[in-house]
């Protein structure tokens, strides 16, 4: 049976097409080898478990690894020291019990712990257990936790990490653990976005002691191309490698789970149906846009989580959609608790000091959460487009002038006596919401981060194999407007197109609205002003 790409659990090499985890299991080696004690918090199906699980067969050979993961214990475990002191025994047993080299007389007392039975089923107690073992062992101990933050608003994990902090300050009289890992989404150094506010006593966290933790967990294009190889030796598609590897890291910019799901989609969906691109076709450009339609539209773990965090952080869902329709630069600011927050669960990322989204596919996603919310589709402008729709479609073309076209004449009529701040604030928000429900199902958008500002956005469509670039703008005067005019010329190059769109939001009394057409060498643009 041949290898899969994998979206649950853990990769495993022998099973699944996987990047390569060397240099990543290098430099966590290292932090180990100093001694340090770290966490590795990334956002969802971000592969935490999957390098844990590598690193602990990677120092098999040099250390004694306790590998737990705290899912495996209840929520009643956490809920006093004894059940705690005696879960995490139970565990340890689990996972080292049967190996050799456990002394006889640790191994009785972690009995008596998981038991129940011991008379003092204290932490301390359970520490100084563990701190007889690390003295003893043959190899240093090593301790990874995964899935740490499900206890993390306990106060007796804290007490936990307490204990910790005291050994590792100690650790030359009295020994403890070479090195421990703990990993989850949230950051164990900053556990305020999981403690309740009525529990804020507990936020002394005692985890400054932690080393920083940078290791690169998103895929390289590189990365990428490595997986791909390996698949094209068993399948001979006869793709091109590098191009398909770049644009699936244009769309994911390299999310684990994203990257995995855009080639399973490929391998497993498109490949097997006729209704889509032709089988022989599928690891192309084409190809490459049809999956992330197709996984644009399902419903998966991480969308629904990524939905579930705007639900219960509505701070984090009004930043994002100011993020996302008003062109504001964000500039990053680390003691920013929203913007820390959006970074924790993996929706933004910083790039030249500013915040951005972290990926096309989730900056899309977002805009079609807001843009299909109950209240957006009661609107007027979106009910037009829904009458609309069927006569911008011939033969599988899309008629973009057409669609520019119908909006200048709805908006104007819809909202052309709102002042100046309706249109800098909603009039991308609106063009999108007329736009959505016309290539819905059948194409897709997203918005190049790179030209987004407060003066110009550039929509990217996806339609029929077709590619359509709009530059929507705020006019600025002739001078500013003739500059755009050159810079959305030489952007369509850029695409390979010779056609291209301007949406002007005007905020004269005296302008005129309607389509023109530019040429501007040997490039036609369709400027549409509202």
């Amino acid at each position: 049976m041949r290898k899969r790409f994998n979206i649950t659990g853990v990769c495993r090499p022998q099973a699944h097409y996987m990047v390569r985890l060397d240099s990543r299991l290098e430099e966590v080696r290292r932090l180990i080898e100093a001694g340090e004690y770290f966490s590795i918090h990334r956002a969802r199906q971000y592969g935490k478990t999957t390098l844990l699980h590598a690193l602990a067969k990677n120092l098999a050979d040099d250390y004694l690894v306790l590998s737990l993961d705290f899912q495996m214990m209840s929520h009643d475990d956490f809920q006093t020291e004894a059940s705690f002191v005696a879960a995490f025994a139970r565990e340890v047993l689990a996972v080292a019990g049967k190996r050799a080299g456990i002394p006889s007389d640790v191994s009785g007392r972690l009995k008596l712990f998981a038991a129940g039975e011991q008379k003092d089923g204290k932490l301390a107690s359970l520490f100084s257990c563990l701190s007889d073992w690390c003295r003893e062992s043959d190899k240093p101990v090593v301790l990874m936790v995964d899935e740490v933050d499900t206890a993390s608003n306990n106060q007796v994990f804290l007490d936990f990490l307490g204990q910790l902090r005291g050994y590792f300050n100690q650790r030359l009289t009295r020994p403890i653990f070479q090195s421990v890992i703990l990993a989850g989404v949230y950051d164990i150094r900053n556990l305020r976005q999981k403690i309740r506010k009525d529990s804020e006593h507990k936020m002394n966290s005692p985890w400054n002691i932690a080393a920083e933790f940078d290791v690169n967990m998103s895929f390289t294009t590189e990365d990428i191309a490595g997986m791909l190889e390996e698949y094209e030796e068993d399948c001979q598609t006869g793709m091109d490698i590098c191009l398909i590897a770049r644009m699936i890291y244009e769309y994911t910019s390299g999310y684990p789970f994203l990257v995995s799901r855009l080639c399973r989609i490929l391998d497993e969906t498109l490949a097997k149906d006729s209704g889509h691109v032709v089988a022989d076709q599928v690891w192309t450009e084409a190809g490459i846009r049809e999956a992330v339609s197709y996984l644009l539209a399902e419903k998966n773990t991480l969308f629904e989580s990524l939905a579930n965090k705007l639900e219960d952080y509505p701070r984090l869902k009004n930043v994002l959609s100011e993020l996302l329709f008003t062109g504001k630069q964000i500039a990053y600011n680390p003691d920013d608790e929203v913007i820390d927050m959006a970074m924790m669960f993996g929706f933004v990322k910083v790039r030249n000091g500013n915040v951005v989204v972290a990926n096309r596919i989730f900056e899309t996603r977002l805009y079609n959460m807001f843009l299909t919310a109950a209240e957006m589709q009661d609107t007027d402008i979106y009910k037009s487009a829904l009458q609309d729709k069927n006569q911008f479609v011939q033969k599988g073309h899309l008629d973009m002038e057409k669609i520019l076209e119908r909006f200048v004449e709805h908006f104007d009529d819809l909202y052309g006596d709102q002042d100046k701040i309706f249109y800098e604030e909603d009039g991308r928000r609106y063009f999108l919401l007329y736009l959505r429900p016309i290539i819905n199902g059948t194409g897709n958008y997203y918005i190049e981060s790179r030209t987004r500002n407060m003066e110009r956005t550039d929509i990217i469509v996806d339609y029929g194999g077709e590619q359509f670039v709009i530059e929507m703008k705020i006019w600025r005067g002739p001078a500013y407007q003739k500059k755009g005019e050159e810079q959305l010329a030489e952007y369509l190059d850029f695409y390979h197109l010779k056609k291209g769109y301007m949406l002007i939001f005007n905020f004269n009394k005296s302008k005129k609205p309607g389509i023109d057409h530019i040429r501007i060498g040997d490039k036609i643009l369709i400027e549409a002003v509202v």
